[in-house]
């Protein structure tokens, strides 16, 4: 019964979704609100970093690189 939960970091490059929310309280959470991953807020991953440490993502607009580990923090709704 319990799905598995789908972050920013598992969206392969090509697909878009929505942010559901984010899974902490710590600076990195004020930050990613800032660059507009807010609930509801569609994102689409465009480019993967060679190395795999960063990912390109369109939001709202602008393009911007995310480090793995901080997109882990944002979950992403369920189809």
């Amino acid at each position: 019964m319990d799905k598995k939960v789908k972050t920013l970091a598992n969206l392969p490059v090509g697909e878009s979704a929505r942010v559901f929310f984010l899974d902490s309280n710590s600076q990195i959470k004020r930050r990613l609100l800032d660059l507009g991953l807010t609930e509801g807020a569609v994102i689409k991953a465009v480019q993967s970093s060679p190395s795999g440490e960063f990912v390109a993502y369109l939001i709202r607009g602008a393009v911007i690189a995310i480090r793995s580990e901080d997109a882990c923090f944002v979950v992403l709704q369920n189809d």
